[in-house]
């Protein structure tokens, strides 16, 4: 199998699972992932937190890891990559601010390249206006983005995952082997004993 080449884009206080899972996941199984945040280069690092829900009306909040970039995210340009991912946290909040952050989704979503949103990721699809007339999940708080963006909010279990097409999302880390496993499945990853 030759790996494909995906960028993950991040920013300070990703969801620290959201972020190392997929991309140990990712390259563990043969694909080269580039991290980068905008403002940042490769060899920084962006903070992260971990969420966890523990019975409030929210998920609660706690310091995770630092994340290292080994992406200079001024250097990148989408067009050299196979797909996208796009982490949770609090993180998507703010990179969808940046202008340069909406092009590059807006390239994935009208080259009909993969991209994978988990969580809050799905703010950012959102702001980019790429979900017109798609279904995805996300995080619940995140459905009413989903809805005025133009796509259909698929409120599903925290651990299940939902693909609409190219594009593969999930409401949370839980969803981890469902999501890494459909992601894998729209890249064509194969992977034998």
């Amino acid at each position: 199998m030759a790996g494909k080449k995906i960028l993950m884009l991040v920013g300070d206080f990703v969801e620290d699972y959201e972020a190392m899972v997929p991309f140990q996941a990712l390259s563990m199984v043969g694909h080269t992932v580039h991290a980068a945040c905008p403002e940042k280069k490769a060899g920084e690092t962006v903070r992260t937190a971990i969420h966890d829900f523990e019975g409030d009306q929210t998920y609660s909040e706690k310091p995770g890891h630092n994340f290292g970039l080994n992406a200079t995210f001024d250097e990148i340009k989408a067009e050299d990559y196979d797909a996208l991912v796009i982490p949770g946290g609090r993180a998507p909040e703010y990179i969808r601010l940046n202008p340069r952050v909406l092009d590059m989704v807006r390239h994935f979503s009208r080259e009909d390249k993969p991209i994978a949103a988990v969580c809050h990721g799905a703010q950012v699809l959102a702001a980019a206006g790429v979900l017109q007339g798609k279904a995805c999940s996300a995080y619940p708080a995140v459905g009413p983005d989903v809805g005025t963006a133009g796509g259909t909010f698929v409120d599903i279990a925290v651990d299940q995952a939902h693909v609409d097409g190219n594009l593969v999302t999930a409401p949370a880390w839980p969803a981890h082997p469902r999501w890494l496993a459909r992601f894998l499945e729209v890249l064509g990853t194969r992977i034998e004993p």
